[in-house]
C-alpha cells in the first residue's frame, strides 16, 4: 500500500473539545466551592431574616421570643390579633394601597412627559435641567419633614390644612418618585430612534399617536420597573405617614405595625407585629414575582448594544 493510498485520520470537533477541556485541578475544584460558598452565604443573609419573620408569625402568641428554628406548635392566632379591631388594620391597608398608587399613577403620568420632553428637545439647559432633578432626590427624609409639616398643618394662610389627608402623603412621595421615574425613562426614550415617530406620522399619526402607539410600547420595560420600584418605595414609607396622619382612620399599614399595642397595653406583641410583616410583604413578592421578567429588562436595558 501506498503513501497515497493510506486514509488520512480528521480529528472531529468533539475530540478537539475534549482535548482543549481545561484540567479540573485542585486549584479548579477550590474556585468552584469557594463561589458556591459565596452565594449560599448571600443567599441565607438575605433570607434568614424573612424565614424569621415568618416562623415568628406562626408561633403562639406566648412564645413570641422563642428561639425555635420551626413553630411547634403552629397557630393563626397572630394572624386574627392583627385585624383586630383595636389595630384597625384592615383600613390601613387600604389606605396604604390608596396612597402607593396614586403616587405611583402621577408619578408615571409627570415623570413619562417629562422624560420625553428631555429626550426629545434640544435646548442648552437640558444638563443643568437634569442635574437640578436628580439634586431634589437626594435631600434626605428629614431635613423636607419640618418644613412641610408647617405648611400642611395650616399655618400659612394661603396653603390649606392637608394633615390626616391622603395628598399629605402623595405629594411628598413624588419627590423622590418623580426623580427616578425622569431619569430612568429619560435613558429609555433616548434610546429609540426618532425616525420610528417620523414613519408613524408618515402613515397618518398624529405626533402625540406616534408616541402613543410606536415609543410608550417600546418603552414598556423601564415604564413598569419604575412603576414597581416606586409603589415599593411609598408603600414601605414610614416617616411622612407618621408625622402627617395621627387619625386612626388615616394611618398606613407600616406605621400601624408601628404601633400594635399587647393584650395588656405595654408589653410588645412580638408575633402580631411579625405577622403583619408577612402580609405587608406578600403584595410586594406577588407584584416583583409577576413581573420578574419586565424588571429584568428594565434594568438591563442599553447595557448591551
Amino acid at each position: 500500500m501506498t503513501a497515497a493510498t493510506v486514509p488520512q485520520y480528521r480529528t472531529t470537533a468533539a475530540e478537539i473539545a475534549i482535548l482543549n477541556k481545561p484540567k479540573r485541578n485542585a486549584q479548579w475544584w477550590l474556585g468552584k466551592v469557594g463561589i458556591i460558598a459565596g452565594m449560599a452565604f448571600i443567599v441565607i443573609y438575605c433570607l434568614l431574616p424573612f424565614y424569621w419573620m415568618v416562623i415568628s408569625a406562626f408561633r403562639l402568641p406566648t412564645m413570641g421570643q422563642s428561639t425555635d428554628f420551626w413553630p411547634n406548635p403552629a397557630s393563626l392566632e397572630n394572624f386574627a390579633a392583627v385585624f383586630s379591631p383595636v389595630n384597625n388594620f384592615g383600613r390601613a391597608l387600604l389606605n396604604s394601597a390608596i396612597v402607593s398608587v396614586s403616587t405611583t399613577l402621577l408619578t408615571l403620568f409627570f415623570g413619562i412627559i417629562g422624560a420625553y420632553a428631555l429626550a426629545r428637545l434640544r435646548f442648552w439647559a437640558k444638563g443643568l435641567v437634569l442635574a437640578v432633578i436628580i439634586g431634589c432626590s437626594m435631600f434626605p427624609g428629614i431635613t423636607l419633614l419640618v418644613p412641610l409639616l408647617k405648611m400642611f398643618s395650616g399655618y400659612y394662610p394661603w396653603f390649606p390644612n392637608w394633615l390626616n389627608t391622603y395628598q399629605a402623603l402623595i405629594v411628598p412621595s413624588l419627590s423622590f418618585g418623580l426623580p427616578l421615574a425622569v431619569w430612568n425613562l429619560t435613558a429609555f426614550f433616548r434610546q429609540l430612534p426618532v425616525e420610528l415617530e417620523q414613519a408613524a406620522m408618515v402613515d397618518g399619526c398624529t405626533p402625540g399617536q406616534a408616541f402613543q402607539k410606536v415609543i410608550l410600547p417600546l418603552a414598556a420595560p423601564g415604564v413598569f420597573t419604575t412603576a414597581i420600584l416606586t409603589f415599593i418605595a411609598v408603600w414601605n414609607e414610614f416617616l411622612f405617614a407618621l408625622t402627617f396622619n395621627q387619625d386612626k382612620d388615616m394611618k398606613t399599614a407600616t406605621v400601624a405595625m408601628y404601633q400594635f399595642t399587647g393584650s395588656l397595653g405595654f408589653n410588645t406583641p412580638y408575633g402580631t407585629i411579625m405577622a403583619a410583616g408577612v402580609l405587608l410583604t406578600i403584595p410586594l413578592l406577588i407584584l416583583v414575582l409577576f413581573f420578574q421578567r419586565r424588571i429584568v429588562d428594565g434594568l438591563t436595558a442599553g447595557g448591551v448594544k
